[in-house]
């Protein structure tokens, strides 16, 4: 008896699955980012978490289970981030010397479901600790164990010995270091074979001073040239794109030429720069909304007043950099430094983009069709077509009027699954 109510059961849940495997959704306005348009009344259709077709809504309105009516609202393609760090919680300075691995790794999770539910179903972290957290939180996430986006893992970020990516807080007496630190190509080489060894998808390095680092300058490039060339050279030849954490003029244009496929943070860029990114096909990555964080909430997460300094120096300069670069026809990318202010607050930056040169459309592609091409992942994100993964999102206003909308993100799904509805009360 027990053998047939099991096979009943197995069968039962095979239905199930089946059932939850095909899904349509009715989009009263979709988001048409490949040729920059909004198409209305149109139906996807999704199968075993891919989408198999995108068409008008006809005469015969789909209906029944698996239908997800969306008719009212805004569809587009899953947002994507293409700087964050979902295992930092926001402390800062001295206060976060008191953060365990476990601690991290606990964050990583509550960070990831929050960033997922904000819209963004993609997202590369990069620079996390020397026990690989990010690289663990992207494995338990592709298992199905906890919720979160799909994450290009850095692993620990390299850096030179007191740089912005090694660890300065601590007195001499103790010789500590970060994990990714090392001087010489060949140490440098080392370096990337080991984030290489231990599973990450993209190598991240310092090639300059930082905000937030403990006794190093903005401007000032860390790294030589030959050294930047043989971590890029080590990675390219492993397939792996390479993102640089630069400000300063020198730094930036060093790790340029030695082929980097993003600059972080560009805040000093100048024309040499801005061509170079060009000729090169490079994105900015540049988070220019965490400068009001940073100034207004700083120091209460306890950053120190040398970084809050550096900021106040660097902020405004930031943006300008970012209207300059984004007229000469640099490619953008979307990425926020998340982590640094709360996580799920991703979107916050649209506003800013858009402030400072963009316009709406143009700071969607950032998040979506630009960012895929920058992850390598092109073929399987970014745009609502054909063949693609079925990550969507909905808003209830249209963000190419509001693009705070983007802000207040109503339907999550990813990988067909839905996340999120707020249509339908938990």
């Amino acid at each position: 008896m027990w053998r047939f109510i099991v096979a009943l059961w197995f069968v039962a849940a095979s239905s199930i699955s089946l059932a939850q495997d095909r899904s349509v959704i009715i989009a009263g306005h979709l988001v048409d980012i490949e040729n920059k348009r909004v198409l209305e009344n149109q139906v996807i259709e999704i199968a075993n978490g891919r989408i198999t077709a995108v068409r008008p809504l006809d005469g015969n309105r789909p209906s029944g289970p698996g239908v997800i009516d969306l008719s009212d609202m805004t569809v587009l393609p899953g947002l994507m981030d293409s700087h964050t760090h979902l295992t930092s919680g926001g402390e800062q300075g001295y206060r976060s010397l008191r953060l365990s691995d476990a601690d991290k790794a606990i964050t990583g999770v509550v960070s990831a479901e929050r960033t997922l539910m904000a819209g963004f179903t993609t997202v590369r972290d990069v620079g996390a600790g020397g026990g690989y957290p990010d690289v663990a939180l992207r494995n338990a996430i592709d298992a199905g164990v906890i919720v979160g986006p799909h994450v290009l893992a850095s692993g620990p970020s390299l850096g030179i010995t007191g740089g912005s990516c090694d660890e300065n807080l601590l007195p001499p007496k103790y010789e500590h270091f970060a994990a990714g630190v090392g001087d010489g190509p060949w140490v440098v080489r080392s370096n990337v074979r080991r984030n290489i060894k231990y599973g990450v998808d993209v190598i991240k390095f310092c090639g300059t001073g930082g905000v937030l680092s403990k006794g190093t300058k903005l401007g000032a490039q860390q790294f030589t040239e030959e050294e930047m060339t043989a971590l890029v050279d080590e990675a390219h030849m492993a397939g792996l794109k390479v993102a640089v954490h630069a400000h300063g003029t020198d730094g930036i244009n060093a790790a340029l030429r030695a082929g980097v496929d993003s600059v972080e943070h560009a805040s000093f860029i100048d024309e040499e720069g801005i061509k170079l990114a060009k000729r090169n096909g490079t994105y900015l990555s540049m988070d220019v909304y965490v400068s009001d964080f940073i100034l207004t909430e700083g120091a209460a997460a306890g950053m120190l007043e040398e970084s809050l300094e550096k900021e106040r120096e660097v902020g405004a300069i930031q943006r300008m950099s970012f209207r300059r670069a984004f007229e000469r026809g640099v490619k953008m990318a979307y990425g926020t430094d998340a982590g640094i202010y709360p996580h799920g607050k991703n979107a916050r930056q649209f506003a800013f983009m858009t402030a400072h040169g963009m316009s709406a459309m143009d700071a969607i592609e950032a998040a979506t069709l630009n960012n895929a091409n920058l992850f390598g992942v092109a073929d399987d994100a970014g745009s609502i077509t054909v063949g693609k993964r079925a990550d969507i999102i909905a808003v209830n206003e249209d963000p190419l009027e509001n693009v705070r909308a983007l802000e207040t993100v109503c339907f999550v799904m990813k990988d067909g699954v839905t996340y999120k509805n707020c249509r339908i009360s938990n």
